[in-house]
């Protein structure tokens, strides 16, 4: 089932015109995204499924060849194209925090995706906190747009998700919500809870 999931994502991407984005054909971008085929192996060893419900892993393209803005809308949920508040000079400005190291190369694998249910309602602050304990990691903003563009509905209406790896120095943090039924890519004060944003996670990055 993770090999059907495997090739459904890389199939969702050449639709949505990654290839042409990137500047590669499709036959170049299949091969730049091949070698995470080995990961997809690893994974079952390690006893992740794709259980109805849950997230697996989600391929994420790097943000040097694709920004978070025109992700952005190329994400598609219930026929509504997804947006972003922010420019792709300010989205720029926000980098992975101290502590999250990012594989090399063209994509990778974010793997075991939580959209924090359980920080529903607890300030990015905290949530960061919970996250640490548990011994997960907290999503960039790519990770996340690339969570959406994969698995759209898992972002819902009064129920969104914090990305606490990006920060660009001050005391924003960015977020996923729906705003008028389309996904939007916005941000939050770091020290307000909101009832329907939680703190999106994730077990390992490989690559």
């Amino acid at each position: 089932m993770l090999q059907q999931e495997f090739e459904r994502q890389i199939s969702n991407l050449i639709q949505k015109g990654y290839p042409s984005i990137t500047d590669k054909s499709e036959e170049d971008f299949r091969k730049q995204l091949e070698p995470l085929r080995q990961k997809i192996v690893e994974l079952e060893h390690i006893g992740v499924s794709a259980q109805k419900g849950e997230v697996p892993f989600v391929i994420v393209i790097k943000r040097e060849w694709i920004d978070a803005e025109r992700a952005m809308q190329l994400v598609e949920r219930k026929n509504k194209a997804g947006f972003s508040i922010m420019a792709s000079e300010e989205l720029n400005r926000f980098t992975p925090i101290e502590g999250i190291e990012l594989p090399e190369g063209f994509a990778y694998l974010l793997v075991d995706i939580d959209t924090g249910q359980e920080t529903l309602n607890v300030t990015p602050i905290q949530a960061m906190e919970m996250i640490k304990n548990e011994n997960r990691s907290p999503l960039t903003i790519e990770e996340g747009v690339a969570l959406i563009t994969h698995f759209p509905e898992v972002v819902k209406k009064n129920n969104g998700f914090s990305l606490l790896a990006s920060r660009c120095g001050d005391k924003r943090v960015t977020a996923l919500w729906i705003s008028e039924g389309k996904p939007k890519l916005g941000w939050c004060w770091a020290g307000n809870p909101h009832t329907w944003l939680g703190s999106a996670s994730c077990q390992y990055r490989f690559g």
